[in-house]
């Protein structure tokens, strides 16, 4: 495994700059938005796609500062009922896939997206519970239109070579890892998690049971180091279901963390080891969005958390075996 860093943090900086900084920092791959909620400032797909010299500047840059891309990050709500919006959230997952086969990219990051919770609604419907009874018909119908759309994404993405990989978050329709176990066996196994454990923490899930639990189904493209704070005051009045402002940090009943601050290094080490029993070698990409912490202190102390984690060699021959 090795760190990287998802960029947007960083978007004040044209993208040869922010290398030199996280170069300087050991990070070793970038998570680069392309479109959708993410933005495009370091990787406008635009300027990139079809065009072989400007891939080819790209991976010389890359190369010069020891750095890959781990992902291209595309989050948006192809779902969602409103036609332009869902069509333009498409547009945006299927340019990145064909930009990730392009630039030699394994993965593109997202979110599965959420319906409406009926024909002819007009805004997406979390549904948390089974009753009253036309919740369950709404939830029923979203997995029908979720179904369709993602089948036929998963084979644009087995077409290039790219997996997809799903963000479990709160107000999308795979929110939790049974539901994206669902959606992979529905649809294939490009579908996959990109496996973030900060949305999971609040909803009560263990991160290292999910874990395990995903790499029995080799479900587990990608990987986000972000961390959440529990704050027990407030759940115990109001309950984890927090629409709160994020800027409202002392109302919040938890919080996006910096890796370390949520949970500690012991627990962060134990997520590390558990992604190696299931098989998953791949980037550790830094996700900051910690309201009580500025950017780059936040990536610099999840960086020093994360290295102190990172299991740089292979076992092998050894003396006890």
């Amino acid at each position: 495994m090795h760190i990287g860093v998802h960029t947007p943090p960083l978007y004040d900086q044209p993208l040869p700059e922010a290398l030199d900084y996280l170069d300087g920092l050991g990070v070793q791959a970038i998570e680069p938005g392309v479109g959708g909620h993410p933005g495009d400032d370091h990787l406008p797909p635009g300027e990139y796609l079809d065009d072989e010299e400007r891939q080819a500047d790209l991976q010389d840059l890359l190369d010069e500062h020891g750095t890959s891309i781990s992902a291209l990050a595309a989050h948006d709500n192809p779902l969602h009922p409103d036609d332009e919006r869902a069509a333009a959230a498409d547009r945006t997952l299927r340019q990145a896939i064909r930009l990730a086969d392009q630039l030699d990219v394994g993965a593109v990051t997202c979110f599965s997206g959420l319906p409406a919770g009926a024909p002819g609604d007009s805004m997406p419907n979390w549904i948390t519970a089974p009753w009253p009874p036309e919740h369950s018909e709404a939830l029923a119908y979203q997995w029908d239109v979720a179904t369709d759309y993602w089948a036929d994404l998963a084979a644009v993405a087995d077409d290039h070579g790219v997996d997809v990989a799903v963000e479990m978050h709160p107000n999308t329709l795979v929110h939790q890892p049974h539901a994206l176990v669902r959606l992979r066996e529905a649809t294939g196994d490009r579908v996959g998690a990109n496996f973030d454990p900060s949305h999971l923490y609040w909803q009560g899930i263990d991160a290292t049971e999910a874990i395990r639990y995903l790499g029995d189904h080799d479900a587990i493209h990608h990987v986000h180091a972000k961390d959440t704070g529990i704050y027990e005051a407030n759940v115990h009045t109001k309950g984890v279901l927090d629409t709160s402002g994020y800027d409202d940090a002392p109302e919040r009943s938890w919080l996006f963390r910096t890796v370390g601050y949520g949970h500690g290094e012991a627990h962060w080490k134990d997520v590390i080891s558990t992604l190696r029993m299931v098989g998953y070698d791949g980037a550790l990409s830094i996700e900051h969005e910690d309201s009580l912490a500025g950017a780059r202190e936040g990536l610099e102390k999840a960086v020093d958390v994360l290295e102190r984690g990172i299991l740089e060699t292979q076992p092998g021959g050894e003396h006890w075996l």
